[in-house]
């Protein structure tokens, strides 16, 4: 029997919406499987009918300019993790009794198909931390040799991982809130909720929604729930969890660690979670200098990512060397706490992919005293709190972006003494503007940090290339005036 003949869509008449990557992924392998595939997708553009041609060819049906009428004959809808649940598409679906899911449901179903064995899932969510954890993971579980892959909301889909020719011990699962809503059969082995704060709350409807949605992470999880001790939501997540039985709650924490733990002792990451006898012993998994040693001292939030990292690959079986060896080899992502240049005293780090007040907060913790360049899309959210926890680290904010006005609003109500530039444009040179303006404010010893709390899309194509003109405006400063670089 052919691998499409032995799969329960064969012959299926599916919908997938949207020509994103996911979208894309989901349509090729259905297909490939037997499946009788649409693709709907509300836009009408060259490049969206460049990707819909190369489906076609394929054997897809792909119709254009049209979202919200379901496909004659569907019996499933295979979503793209953006679409929000009250798209007209669904709605429809609903009214017909149609299954909507989403591609991470469908590669849950697929995973034994193509090998015969499924690879272990060993996931990771949370409002922040997501891919910089499952990076962790992935290079601790290669360090003890096994067979393994960062996927999911990373970039790669998790499709095209379940059906490709390479077989894995193990997977390190990057999934987003939207893609946790549109999975209700996937059971992972262990997983993580890193943190909840307020984001996506426009798609979501509220913060209770969205920490639910966070919290399908831990249903049926067989060994353990990871969860954060300085953020108490994610352990009310865990004790809310249908689980195995045996499955256990393991918290981090980067103070001392209680039974059931791993903390930080000393300068050392230890484990009372995956020990003999974890009321008296604790093992030492490696030293805070292991973790990326080539990018400086960790920020705190990168140090409880490599915390939540270790537990899952403990939670796995890894010993502790393989924890050591995988944190020293690991390298972060670029416009995550990146160290860009010093300019005449001042440390200038882009963190661009700070699209939160949540993440924000994490990478202000991080520096005394800080000029702050913030703004862009607030996606509904609020910067009181965020304001009022950082207030005594600013030495000067510059604003940019369309919905500057809500920090520069918060800023006067719990920092008013703080000098505040607000500049009044949106093109993508405001940034070099902004840098100007920090460099003004900043003094010797200080840090001058992209942070901006908010997403990029009013200026920029995505954060990576806020982050990279921010980047080219610190080596133009650095290099000093009319030089070319």
């Amino acid at each position: 029997m052919s691998t499409a003949e032995s799969s329960e869509f064969s012959g299926k008449h599916i919908t997938v919406a949207g020509l994103g990557v996911s979208g894309v992924s989901a349509a090729r392998a259905l297909a490939g499987l037997g499946a009788h595939v649409t693709v709907v997708d509300g836009g009408d553009s060259p490049k969206l009918r460049e990707r819909a041609a190369g489906l076609e060819a394929e054997g897809v049906t792909v119709r254009l300019g049209d979202a919200a009428t379901l496909p004659a004959g569907t019996g499933l809808v295979v979503t793209s993790p953006g679409w929000r649940p009250d798209s007209a598409l669904f709605a429809a679906a609903a009214e017909a009794g149609v299954e909507v899911v989403g591609d991470v449901e469908i590669a849950w179903r697929l995973r034994a198909l193509k090998h015969g064995r499924a690879a272990t899932w060993l996931a990771v969510t949370g409002t922040n931390g997501k891919t910089t954890t499952v990076r962790m993971l992935a290079s601790i579980l290669k360090a003890a040799g096994l067979r393994t892959a960062a996927v999911g909301n990373i970039g790669t889909p998790i499709i095209d991982v379940v059906l490709g020719e390479q077989e894995y011990d193990v997977l390190a699962v990057e999934l987003s809130s939207y893609q946790l809503h549109w999975a209700p059969s996937l059971r992972a082995h262990s997983g993580a909720v890193l943190n909840v704060a307020p984001d996506h709350l426009d798609w979501h409807g509220s913060l209770r929604a969205y920490a639910a949605d966070k919290g399908r992470i831990y249903e049926g999880n067989t060994v353990a729930c990871v969860y954060n001790v300085a953020d108490p939501a994610t352990e009310r997540l865990v004790m809310a969890a249908d689980v195995e039985e045996g499955c256990r709650a393991i918290g981090f924490t980067l103070g001392a660690p209680g039974p059931s733990m791993l903390g930080v002792v000393d300068g050392l990451l230890v484990d009372r979670a995956f020990v003999e006898n974890r009321h008296q012993q604790a093992q030492e998994l490696a030293e805070i200098s292991d973790i990326a040693p080539e990018a400086g001292p960790p920020a705190p939030h990168n140090i409880a990512n490599a915390l939540a990292a270790a537990a899952l690959a403990r939670a796995y079986g890894v010993p502790a060397t393989a924890v050591r060896e995988g944190l020293r080899a690991f390298r972060p992502e670029a416009h995550r706490i990146a160290h860009v240049a010093d300019v005449a005293g001042v440390a200038y780090v882009d963190d661009s992919k700070a699209t939160n007040p949540h993440a924000a907060q994490a990478s202000l913790a991080a520096y005394e005293p800080v000029v702050w360049i913030a703004g862009g899309l607030a996606k509904g959210a609020t910067f009181d709190e965020l304001v009022e926890a950082s207030a005594k680290r600013l030495r000067g904010v510059v604003l940019i972006g369309a919905e500057r006005a809500l920090i520069r609003e918060a800023l006067a109500r719990h920092a008013p003494d703080v000098p505040v530039v607000d500049l009044d444009r949106t093109d993508t040179g405001a940034m070099a503007a902004a840098v100007g303006e920090a460099a003004r404010l900043a003094r010797a010893g200080d840090t001058v940090l992209l942070a901006p709390a908010c997403a990029s899309m009013d200026m920029f194509t995505d954060y990576n290339q806020r982050g990279e003109v921010f980047a080219e405006a610190v080596r133009a400063l650095a290099a000093g005036p009319g030089t070319d670089q």
